[in-house]
């Protein structure tokens, strides 16, 4: 057995001992789902609307998440305890709902806050019996991964912050690089944005699409962005619908009509200054796609 497959079996091992999947109840004589069903709905509607009535037609499952302390930076406590998971499909996209309780809403991006995120990982290669270790994939067990970012969707609905007093209404400068210098000897003045890094604004949707095998490995094809979503906060409550072609092409996942597959999650509560490995987790779970 390689050292790829004994990390993921143990991640695995340790992290289902202490794990539950839980559906709400629906009547005494209905048994607990194994995992997630994605029932088909009729083509034509919205599904990145997290708050539209069809995703009453599929059942919630609710998921316990876990701390992470396998990696630095740890994060022992996570702010968010569990998540309720719902997916649908319409034939030609498959749709994510995610819902968790969070008192605030944290959608901007300063020196000193940062902002509420919820992702969902896939196998890209789905092997019922030898998936990839859950916390990002390892070594020949490559993961695709949607994150949504609250700040994107912020961007997207409000518009961007383009001043530092859109940011800092306090601020005070006296001027900025690009007032006096050409625009292109400005650039290395406005760090990533200067290099349109994609992951410092929205590029048309709230969702990044990225791939991992295995810690510190995170990566994305700006020219394979297919992934979109929407979020909506309400009364202390995030939902997030998140959506993929289910033929995404050659270099993507194939979902299909009665197939089957696995997903895993992560949630990041921006108020209590969660960001990149400091999150809450939650291992594999089957997930069906109704034919």
């Amino acid at each position: 057995m390689t050292t790829a497959n004994r990390l993921g079996r143990l991640c695995a091992a340790v992290v289902l001992a202490g794990m539950g999947i839980v559906a709400p109840a629906a009547g005494a004589d209905e048994a607990a789902p194994a995992g997630l069903r994605a029932p088909r709905v009729a083509g034509g509607l919205e599904l990145d609307d997290p708050e539209a009535a069809f995703w009453a037609e599929a059942r919630p499952v609710e998921v316990s998440l876990l701390p992470q302390t396998m990696a630095t930076p740890m994060n022992p406590a996570p702010s968010v305890k569990r998540l309720a998971a719902r997916a649908v499909h319409d034939g030609a996209t498959l749709a994510i709902r995610l819902e968790w309780d969070d008192k605030t809403r944290d959608d901007r991006i300063v020196v000193d806050e940062f902002g509420d995120q919820v992702a969902v990982q896939f196998p890209r290669q789905f092997i019922k019996d030898a998936l990839p270790a859950p916390m990002m994939g390892n070594p020949g067990g490559r993961v695709e991964i949607w994150q949504w970012r609250a700040a994107f969707q912020a961007d997207l609905d409000r518009g961007r912050a383009l001043e530092t007093k859109d940011l800092y209404p306090n601020a005070s400068i006296d001027v900025y690089p690009d007032h006096v210098l050409l625009a292109a000897d400005a650039r290395p003045y406005q760090g990533a944005i200067g290099l349109n890094n994609l992951i410092t604004q929205a590029k048309g949707s709230p969702v990044l699409e990225q791939t991992a095998a295995g810690w510190g490995t995170l990566t994305l094809d700006p020219d394979d962005q297919q992934a979109g979503g929407r979020g909506v906060w309400r009364d202390g409550v995030w939902r997030v619908a998140l959506t993929h072609p289910l033929d995404g092409g050659p270099n993507d996942i194939l979902f299909t009509a009665g197939g089957e597959t696995a997903i895993a999650f992560a949630v990041w509560d921006g108020d209590k200054g969660e960001v990149g490995p400091r999150k809450g987790w939650a291992p594999w779970v089957p997930l069906q796609l109704a034919p």
